[in-house]
């Protein structure tokens, strides 16, 4: 089950998100959202995300978020990614961006981005 602190902060299937934005600006503490002026999209969590990991071992828990993004979705350079506590762009707390080139999305596929954090 997702920790008491996770699911109070929204950080459960109901609102969390998967964001994906073209910006290759460099991840800052500071930043609340992705950073692409428009090419931006947040995805509800996929059915049974996010799943949280107990680990037996100190360092071996985690927490694992999945969005997939249909063939409408998404359509353009992904050079960043972010968790989120909100699907609405305008609102709700980003828990980590990344950014990372993942390839150029078109409308020929669909793509499913997971992403593992581990605890300590």
């Amino acid at each position: 089950s997702l920790s008491a602190g996770l699911r109070q902060a929204g950080f459960n299937n109901a609102q969390g998100a998967i964001g994906a934005g073209d910006s290759s600006t460099a991840a800052a503490a500071t930043q609340t959202n992705l950073q692409a002026a428009s090419n931006k999209l947040r995805k509800a969590m996929d059915a049974t995300f996010p799943v949280h990991t107990d680990g037996v071992v100190v360092g071996a828990a985690s927490i694992q978020f999945k969005s997939t993004f249909a063939t409408s979705d998404a359509n353009w350079a992904w050079q960043e990614w972010g968790v989120f506590n909100s699907p609405t762009a305008a609102t709700g707390r980003m828990l980590n961006r990344k950014v990372e080139s993942l390839g150029t999305k078109t409308s020929a596929a669909s793509w499913a981005l997971t992403v593992t954090l581990s605890l300590s």
